[in-house]
């Protein structure tokens, strides 16, 4: 019923982030290993909240058929939840990461992160906004679910993309509205 931890934050996606709950699953998990106390949920939940930002790269690269090197992908959101610049253990670090180790090149718009972000991510190209992020992209990834991500121009995004491809890591948009206007299109839980 606490809106702060409710159902909103239950829905599918690369894993969380932040100040807070990461700091504090761990703080917890240590304590209780300094008490002989296993916290067997609580580090399977640091765990998988791990590996879940790992599987994002594999789901991206069969979405661009494969290979990543010589791809650019269009990365929407860096911050760890819309409305904050706060880059603090953002699912977003590790995926970007895993792109560019992978060989992809990486343009990155965020509404409010991207200053904070470049002192993070210093092989990222960053676009003054989502089309231009988009433009002759192989892929779009979206990461943070900022509300603004959900009113773009799909069509406009669509004609300016190398290759329409979408990745939401946030299931912003509907599959079917999304293959209907052309994209392959990959979300998380689906």
């Amino acid at each position: 019923m606490d809106r702060r931890i409710g159902g909103k934050f239950l829905h599918a996606g690369p894993g969380f982030g932040g100040s807070c709950f990461p700091k504090d699953t761990s703080a917890l998990s240590a304590i209780a290993r300094q008490y002989s106390s296993p916290t067997r949920i609580v580090d399977t939940v640091i765990e998988v909240n791990r590996l879940q930002r790992l599987s994002m790269i594999p789901k991206i690269e069969k979405l661009v058929g494969g290979e990543l090197a010589g791809k650019r992908v269009a990365v929407l959101g860096l911050a760890f939840k819309p409305e904050t610049d706060d880059m603090r253990d953002a699912p977003s670090v590790d995926i970007v990461r895993g792109l560019i180790e992978r060989g992809a090149t990486v343009v990155a718009y965020d509404p409010a992160a991207m200053s904070e972000a470049e002192g993070m991510l210093p092989d990222v190209q960053f676009a003054a906004n989502e089309y231009e992020a988009a433009s002759g992209a192989d892929a779009l990834v979206f990461v943070t679910e900022w509300n603004q991500f959900r009113a773009l121009d799909m069509k406009r995004i669509r004609q300016s993309m190398r290759v329409p491809r979408i990745a939401d890591l946030r299931n912003i948009y509907t599959p079917s509205d999304m293959r209907e206007l052309g994209f392959e299109y990959v979300g998380v839980g689906r």
